[in-house]
């Protein structure tokens, strides 16, 4: 039977778009399966490349380094100084012995050794004329003032040294174990020394125990007389989250700085030392900062008054304590690793009565990866009072009995 010629031309162009649709779809690419989305439980990278002597990354609710290197080395910390110094000034106006209304001189010896005529930073407020204490404080920490870092000196102990005998007996209460301070300046001396690590702990300490006095180094610039002079902290003015906290320089030291931010609940503490200029101290602790905030977030576990646990407490009015903590505790960890806490109570076995409200009664720790990230003190939040002699004598057996 012989195929009309309308129908074979039908069939090969058939079979032409057969082999043609064949053919592109062997060349077209094809999509692949979508891949899984990163995930935060990856490694943390390696932090930035730092142009410093040492340097370190702390997080401030625990203490905790994220990353850090040569930080307990001991170097100048120059200007960073002026942190220890309003560390001292908050913590002495805390205790009722200045105030900050006070009258402080501007002495001949402050204006001589830290004014205008030395190479160093300066306030510029007057020779032998006086300021308010907040005012005066200001000029040192905004402007990294030497001469009014010696006038509050000797205002608050009469004399330089005198001071110095003070900041190291604070940073001695604070936790600073390589630390030795001779002036309230920062100013060179072989016997001036601290760490990276000891300088972040007396950041956190500073924002943590006097916020009031730890606010004026977010100040961008400050007017004595008819001078006005910037913040040296490059970073206030680059990132909002920046509140702080100071900078330091002179040819021993190099370029130094301490910054902080806080995101959130988050704050960490960057401490740079020994860098190579204004700018690269700034642009190595915004790289610090901003790792530390994408690898690693912070969680508030339990907050005060909040009851953590219940414990028996015998011969006493009622049979139980509530406990909690006296501050927050909060955990900064590797993002994704939140779910992997592990909370541990360490409570002595047996409680009793009485129990004062606040007392001490145990600890609470916060582990990951079988290591301690985190811990706080247990406090009874309820007082429990004695009880009756006949639940006293009651208790009195079930405790031998249960011991047996």
């Amino acid at each position: 039977m012989k195929v009309p010629a309308l129908a074979r031309a039908a069939v090969v162009a058939a079979a032409a778009t057969l082999v043609a649709g064949l053919a592109l779809a062997q060349t077209t690419p094809q999509p692949r399966a979508a891949l899984p989305p990163a995930s935060d439980s990856l490694p943390v990278p390696p932090p930035p490349k730092i142009a410093g002597t040492a340097w370190v990354l702390m997080d401030a609710a625990s203490g905790n380094i994220l990353a850090g290197e040569n930080y307990d080395t001991r170097l100048e910390p120059a200007s960073i100084t002026k942190v220890m110094t309003s560390y001292v000034i908050a913590a002495e106006m805390a205790a009722g012995k200045v105030k900050g209304d006070d009258q402080v001189m501007m002495t001949e010896n402050a204006w001589r050794v830290g004014g205008a005529g030395t190479d160093g930073s300066y306030s510029g407020f007057e020779v032998n004329k006086t300021a308010p204490l907040l005012e005066m404080e200001k000029g040192m920490v905004v402007q990294s003032g030497n001469d009014a870092a010696i006038a509050l000196a000797e205002h608050v102990a009469g004399s330089t040294d005198a001071f110095a005998a003070l900041m190291n007996q604070y940073a001695a209460r604070i936790g600073l174990k390589n630390s030795h301070f001779v002036n309230p300046t920062g100013l060179s001396d072989p016997e001036h020394f601290s760490t990276a690590h000891d300088l972040a702990l007396l950041g956190r300490a500073l924002s943590h125990d006097f916020p009031v006095a730890y606010s004026y180094n977010k100040i961008k610039e400050f007017t004595v007389g008819p001078i006005t002079q910037p913040n040296r902290n490059l970073l206030l003015w680059r990132d909002p989250t920046v509140d702080g906290i100071k900078t330091g320089h002179h040819s021993g030291a190099g370029y130094c700085l301490m910054a902080s931010a806080k995101r959130g609940d988050q704050r960490l503490i960057s401490v740079v030392m020994g860098s190579t200029s204004e700018n690269q101290r700034a642009v190595d602790s915004q790289a610090l900062l901003n790792w530390g905030f994408r690898f690693f977030e912070t969680h508030k576990l339990y907050d005060v008054g909040k009851a953590v646990a219940k414990q028996k407490v015998w011969k006493g009015a009622t049979d139980e304590v509530q406990l909690g903590v006296a501050e927050p505790l909060l955990v900064t960890v590797q993002r994704g690793k939140y779910d992997q806490l592990k909370p541990m109570m360490d409570v002595p076995k047996t409680l009793v009565a009485p129990i004062a409200k606040g007392q001490k009664i145990g600890t609470v720790k916060v582990m990951l990866d079988g290591k301690v990230v985190s811990q706080r003190p247990l406090v009874a939040l309820n007082a429990v009072e004695q009880g009756g002699f006949f639940k006293r004598l009651w208790d009195e057996f079930w405790m031998w009995w249960e011991s047996d």
